[in-house]
């Protein structure tokens, strides 16, 4: 059995050693082969033979022929293609006998049958061709059939409509690479136009000192520059320029991800719009945010007049924290309504009870660049308190965390436009006094933008999400993180009340009599009684107490008590009463779990007011007195638009202690309800004799 071997397959055109001589094959049945012959124009030998044969072996097998570069022939003219296919059926012919289009079972004709050799053919196929009129050698018909067999039909066809140029002409290469010089030289210096770069790239080619080289004309010189700035943006923009020049030189990669919180990134960049800060002075801000690779949810987003790591440490509490319902959002934002799991999660985490439509995740890793608010050692103990592994990229590489540099960016293009104040990306794009218009104040765009990443951003499908069986349809965030907790679980809540505070920005301050004062606002509690006008004895402080506060929340601070236990003291702003008041449970329908769905009419009805209310701007009151009257609709409209603008109020956090029972609120006046008469009372006299009044 180890004997046995498989018998060569033959074929037309192969070159085999048979009884001492060198023979090609004409012809091959199931049980014969034709081979040629020196004494006769043919001999036809049984396979069995042949085979058995001692000197038997093939010595060529000519290649298999390509496949057609068929998408090539489109380049070339109608008339060269029908050439070709002309060409192609003559060239076929001599190969193997018989046209092409004949029938099955036709007879070679003189000339090409078994007997005859390729180079026969050839000769006969330019006889015939030069009796029809066309006066071609037989050596050209050579040519062709063995360009056909390597090339197919493309081979046959005339390239010099399709012939490559060369890339510049006949600019010299000495000049090209001078100009490539002259263009890199000016990636990181002030934007020049093309004029300055070919005086640049003659002045290169007289400081190499080699061969002179003459440069080409003035046209020539301005087609190549063309050429070579081509997407580099060398006379254009020089944060463009540079950022593409020190992009990433090979490929992207695709960072896989399959869990809410396995890849989170965040970065700062300035915000287009200018606010009122607390001073009253007009300035700009710095939005910083947090996004999750997996689906991407704006898990945290927060406007700061300067970024600094304290806020990086807040806007990661924040991550974790659930996004809470506030008076004045339309019913479609909570997560009772949205496609997200709420009844389940509900089980595990009891703060998703009254959570609005933007989901809670934890990262297990934070992507960031070299900002020193993220590499800051605040930062870096904050996820080292959350066990987060916190990935700096390279330094110079934005690309690196792409995703949350192209949501800042969508940021600009979705939001902040539609706000009075917007300024545009830079001076070229910025209109006439900005400042001038009706401001927003840090706060209230504070509430619109938490109020915008619900209503808009969560619920609008990314082009990053799509189903990988159905590219054609789209996810939301909130789709893409249903679909993954279902996967992948949920993680609990991972920070407490105390927990929460304790990442939050510190100030030492005094407890007066009054409470204690920051930034103007004064904060006060019945449990700061043991506290007032006394030491904490923290020496290296010199007596004062430890304060912490979120910055974009000022209706509540919280005050360490250092004589007791450690335990947090939380003191409410004292003019909160007359500011928009937090929201509380009191506030809340609490049927909310049997309400229907929310539409995408009711979704998208809820953005349109949204942005419709950004752009009008804050409500001021009126200037004139008249607008003042009691009893004018003005004044109703104003007091009504105060009504609405109470009910924006900021996020509360998890309160690390209980808080006092909340009265219930005063009913409103329905729509039609005329208001009382108001009557001002007289100022305050010491002077004035009380018994004197009437």
């Amino acid at each position: 059995m180890s004997g046995l071997r498989r018998p060569p397959a033959l074929a037309v055109g192969h070159r085999i050693r048979f009884e001492g001589q060198v023979r090609g094959v004409l012809e091959v049945t199931a049980q014969a082969v034709t081979l040629e012959d020196a004494e006769a124009p043919h001999r036809v030998i049984a396979l069995i033979d042949l085979f058995e044969a001692a000197d038997f072996e093939v010595l060529f097998q000519p290649g298999r022929m390509p496949l057609p570069r068929v998408g090539l022939l489109e380049a070339f003219p109608p008339e060269v293609v029908k050439q070709a296919l002309w060409w192609e059926r003559q060239i076929l012919e001599v190969l193997h006998g018989v046209a092409p289009d004949a029938e099955p079972g036709t007879e070679p004709r003189p000339g090409y049958g078994p007997g005859s050799s390729v180079t026969s053919r050839q000769r006969v196929k330019a006889a015939e061709l030069a009796v029809a009129g066309h006066d071609v050698a037989a050596k050209t018909i050579g040519n062709r059939r063995r360009r056909y067999q390597e090339q197919g039909l493309v081979g046959l066809a005339d390239h010099r409509p399709v012939r490559r140029r060369a890339e510049f002409g006949s600019v010299p290469e000495a000049v090209v690479e001078a100009m490539r010089k002259a263009i890199k030289e000016g990636v990181d210096t002030s934007t020049r136009n093309g004029a300055y770069l070919i005086w640049r790239t003659g002045e290169i080619l007289r400081e190499s000192g080699g061969e002179p080289v003459e440069l080409p004309a003035r046209r020539t010189l301005y087609r190549l520059l063309a050429k070579l700035t081509k997407g580099t943006h060398a006379t254009g923009s020089a944060v463009t320029r540079r950022s593409k020049t020190h992009g990433a030189a090979a490929p992207f990669g695709e960072l896989t991800v399959s869990a809410p919180g396995e890849v989170m990134q965040i970065d700062s960049t300035p915000l287009d719009v200018m606010v009122r800060l607390d001073n009253g002075v007009v300035g700009k801000v710095e939005l910083t945010g947090m996004i999750d690779v997996a689906s991407r949810t704006l898990s945290a987003a927060v406007l700061r007049p300067t970024t600094k790591s304290v806020d990086a440490s807040v806007l990661l509490a924040r991550t974790v924290t659930p996004e809470l319902m506030r008076p004045g959002w339309v019913e479609a934002l909570r997560m009772s309504r949205s496609v997200l799991p709420h009844r389940r999660l509900l089980t595990l985490d009891e703060r998703l009870e009254y959570a609005a439509a933007k989901p809670v995740i934890v990262p297990e890793m934070i992507v960031c660049d070299h900002g020193k608010a993220f590499i800051s050692r605040n930062f870096r103990a904050s996820c080292r308190f959350l066990e987060i592994d916190f990935q700096p990229t390279h330094k110079g590489s934005p690309f690196q965390k792409g995703h949350i540099e192209k949501m800042l960016g969508s940021v600009a293009t979705m939001f902040a436009q539609f706000l009075p104040g917007h300024t545009g990306r830079n001076t070229d794009q910025r209109g006439r006094h900005p400042e001038q218009e009706n401001l927003w104040s840090l706060p209230e765009l504070q509430d619109l933008l938490d109020e915008w990443i619900v209503a808009h951003w969560q619920n609008r499908p990314h082009e990053g999400l799509r189903d990988p069986d159905h590219p054609g349809r789209l996810f939301t965030p909130n789709q893409k993180y249903a679909a993954l907790v279902e996967a992948c679980g949920y993680v609990p809540v991972a920070l407490s009340g105390q927990d929460y505070v304790e990442l939050l920005p510190a100030a030492w301050r005094a407890v007066n009599s009054y409470g204690i004062r920051i930034n103007n606002r004064t904060y006060d509690s019945p449990d700061l009684g043991p506290m007032r006008l006394r030491d904490s004895g923290v020496t290296a402080k010199r007596g004062l107490w430890e304060v912490h506060r979120d910055p974009y929340d000022v209706s509540y601070v919280w005050v360490r008590n250092h004589r007791g236990e450690g335990e947090w003291v939380q003191a409410t702003w004292k003019y909160l009463n007359r500011a928009p008041v937090p929201f509380g449970d009191l506030a809340w329908d609490h049927v909310s779990h049997q309400l229907p769905r929310a539409t995408e009419e009711e979704l998208a009805q809820a953005v349109a007011d949204l942005l419709t209310r950004a752009h009008a701007g804050p409500d001021r009151p009126a200037a004139k007195k008249k607008d003042r009257k009691v009893g004018s609709g003005k004044a109703v409209k104003a007091e009504r638009r105060v009504a609405a603008r109470t009910k924006a109020a900021p996020a509360t956090v998890p309160s690390p202690t209980p808080e006092p029972p909340q009265q219930p609120e005063a009913e409103a006046p329905a729509e039609g309800d005329d208001l009382a008469e108001v009557i001002p009372l007289g100022l305050f006299n010491p002077l004035e004799d009380p018994w004197g009044r009437s």
